[in-house]
């Protein structure tokens, strides 16, 4: 063999190589691999060849998206003309003809497909999204299809050395034909497709192999055969460029002898120790003289915010780990702190937790990010727009970018019917949004039997949480030794399946308190006390931090809790039990207390836009198909009528015992039944319809004469019974 022959031969074999290293590399793209268009940090690379592969594919598609494949498709054509040993005279015009190929359908997928967001930068690319809107600058969206689909055609006249005249020839002579002898051509079509020989027809019969069932566990099923793909962090804002705080060395200088002259003018020597300017405030240590009380300054908060010109002033009586004090100043300039920085963070990207909540940044402009299994549960309270919805929009979007939803499955209650319906059929939902409050305590009764399910299923498999439940049920897999239910039949044998974790969250569960009462707390402090070791999950929020609706009960029962900005000290203690919250700045300003902690740490929430929301559950819907629990179906749908002191029930259980407290008391008032009974408003007033409908009491005359009670005043051990 010649040197040149040799020469084409090592040349072939390169081009094969390369046409298979390109194809499985574009092949095997995942968005959440390292790459030059992304800044995460993943750990596992999920190419099949690697960081190599993942940079190439990652580089090619963010270029021309799903033209990308045209490029081996180009080299394999070059091999083939090598190997038939074709040459072509005009190189440079078939190098020509693939780029404009390239170029001319990239733009072409742009015009047509604007929400692809597997791809980078779409299914055409940033080069085809820049030539589709230049074209669309100067022509309609007829126009520059038009001539694009020219410039394809005349492209591929170009790469190819017969040019396109055989390939025209060989349509127009085949519709000839057709339009010719029509019905011979459809009597041919049908003989030549709709018949097949017996010969061909073979039944393959293989041996019945016994079957296994897996034990019910509905929300780990998927419609979906593909692997859930987690959205990418494009779809939120970017950081925009910020004016920055004017806190330099001088002006924090300036502000520390400025504060300890105001201080001094009320009689509390200090001296500023240190300084840590942040995004939003910025923390003065304060070292005070001897025999001088924190709570001093304390009570001159406000006074300190007049005199410093600023919002306000909150005070930090004990830093952990130190002696000093700490004083909260806003900052002239705020800046504002996007969700994006926070799931790019390595904070973030390295947590291990599959209920990872991304909550904002702290003081020193380092991201926060919390472990729902370790709360276990979290209560979020605040007033009308602090950013209490924000906030739980965060952790919403925080557990769907950390988790896939057999890992991870939401329950959704907003009775408002506003805040978290946008986030209707995504995969990660057991049942619709629920709406009404009756349909949520059936919700929660269903909670409480589906964690003593699993208890159940935990306690058969000797382990303690549903942690190591579910290691156990992989490390046996990996045997190739699936776990029997030993309660089964032997003849139809159940194995046991993987539990995701659920996590409940109720935007507005003060409209449940006063509506269903006393029943709505026991299910949630039943679910507080017991669900942690099962995997289910409570975040309740409330814009009314009342002690009726923040219970005694319920503070016991979740120790983790969020304040947002409130009106008074009283709803600052009812949340934290202790004062703080009343000096926050609002917009997304909290206090975080973590379970086991005396002293809450100020967080700032991170923001992210409804337009951000919508992008990301519609990718989100777009790659994975939705699955309802059918049996929570059935319960949310039967709510309504089975509801816990449902007002619409005319054998109320308490009815006996509000006939008994109106007898007693010889006073018939809807506030008195609410009060004693602690139920809420509309249950109350339908008792006392009750009583009057059944001639128990007289009918309401005036609005502040009581109503007359018919009935006979019982002696002391006789009881009244309806």
């Amino acid at each position: 063999m010649s040197w040149p022959d040799r020469c084409g031969e090592l040349n072939t074999i390169v081009c094969i190589t390369i046409v298979i290293f390109l194809l499985i590399a574009l092949i095997t793209y995942h968005p959440q691999d390292p790459a030059w268009s992304s800044t995460q940090s993943s750990i596992s690379i999920y190419n099949l060849e690697g960081r190599l592969g993942a940079y190439c594919s990652d580089a090619l598609l963010t270029l021309l998206g799903i033209t990308s494949f045209l490029i081996p498709y180009f080299i394999a054509l070059k091999a083939y003309y090598r190997i038939k040993n074709r040459s072509f005279k005009y190189v440079e015009m078939q190098w020509l003809g693939m780029a404009c190929a390239m170029m001319s359908l990239s733009a072409l997928i742009s015009l047509f497909d604007q929400q692809w967001t597997v791809y980078p930068e779409g299914a055409g690319g940033w080069l085809g999204r820049m030539i589709s809107w230049w074209m669309l600058s100067a022509l309609n969206p007829f126009g520059a299809t038009l001539m694009l689909s020219a410039l394809f055609v005349i492209s591929l006249s170009l790469i190819l050395q017969s040019g396109l005249q055989p390939w025209i020839l060989r349509v127009l002579t085949y519709m000839k034909s057709m339009f010719a002898h029509p019905i011979q051509y459809i009597q041919s079509f049908n003989h030549n497709n709709l018949t097949t020989p017996k010969q061909k027809i073979k039944q393959k019969i293989s041996p019945q192999k016994t079957q296994h069932t897996t034990i019910n566990t509905p929300q780990t099923a998927s419609t979906d055969a593909r692997p859930y793909i987690k959205p990418s962090t494009r779809l939120l804002a970017l950081k925009k460029l910020q004016k920055k705080s004017s806190y330099n060395d001088g002006v924090l200088k300036d502000l520390a002898q400025n504060v300890e002259e105001k201080l001094k003018a009320y009689q509390v020597k200090a001296v500023v120790e240190a300084t840590h300017p942040g995004p939003v405030i910025t923390q003065l240590e304060l070292r005070l003289e001897s025999g001088i009380k924190a709570s001093k300054v304390t009570a001159l908060s406000n006074d300190l915010a007049r005199l410093l010109s600023v919002q306000r002033v909150r005070v930090v009586e004990i830093i952990p780990g130190k002696s000093t004090v700490g004083l909260e100043l806003p900052n002239p300039n705020r800046e504002m702190v996007y969700l994006r920085e926070i799931l790019e963070s390595e904070t973030y990207q390295s947590a291990p937790s599959a209920l990872t909540l991304a909550l904002g940044k702290n003081i020193a402009g380092e991201p926060v990010v919390a472990d729902l299994a370790k709360m276990p549960h979290l209560l979020v309270a605040g007033t009308t727009g602090s950013g209490k919805s924000v906030g739980l929009n965060t952790m919403i979007l925080s557990l769907l970018y950390k988790a896939s939803p057999d890992e991870v499955k939401l329950i959704l209650i907003d009775p408002k019917m506003l805040e978290l319906s946008v986030y209707q059929d995504i995969p990660h939902l057991l049942t619709p949004v629920v709406t009404d409050v009756q349909e949520a305590t059936g919700v929660l009764k269903w909670c409480v039997q589906e964690m003593e399910r699993r208890y159940k299923l935990i306690a058969l498999l000797g382990v303690r949480n549903l942690a190591s439940y579910n290691e156990k049920i992989d490390e046996m897999a990996a045997r190739g030794e699936p776990l029997m239910h030993p309660n089964s039949d032997e003849n139809n044998p159940e194995t046991f399946e993987k539990l995701p974790q659920i996590v409940v969250i109720a935007d507005e569960f003060a409209d449940m308190m006063m509506v269903l009462g006393k029943s709505v707390e026991q299910l949630i402090a039943r679910i507080a006390q017991k669900a942690r070791a099962a995997g289910i999950h409570l975040i309740l929020a409330t814009q009314r931090p009342s002690v009726d609706v923040i219970t005694g009960l319920i503070k016991a029962n979740v120790p983790t809790r969020i304040a947002f900005q409130v009106s008074s000290r009283i709803d600052s203690r009812t949340i934290l039990d202790q004062q703080g919250a009343e000096q926050l700045l609002g917009s997304g300003d909290m206090l975080y207390l973590p379970v086991g902690a005396s002293t809450p740490t100020r967080v700032h929430g991170a923001f992210i836009s409804d337009d951000e929301v919508h992008r990301v559950v519609k990718a989100i819907k777009t790659k994975t198909q939705h699955q309802y629990d059918d049996v929570l179906q059935q319960v949310v749908e039967q709510g309504e009528s089975s509801g816990v002191g449902s007002t619409h029930d005319h054998q109320d259980p308490l009815y006996a015992e509000a006939v008994k407290i109106v007898a007693q008391t010889r006073r018939a008032s809807i506030s008195s039944i609410q009060r004693r009974l602690r139920i809420g408003y509309n249950r109350a007033a339908t008792l006392i319809e009750k009583m009057e409908a059944d001639g128990l009491i007289g009918p309401m005359t005036t609005a502040s004469a009581p109503r007359e009670v018919l009935m006979p005043q019982p002696e002391k051990n006789e009881t009244c019974d309806s």
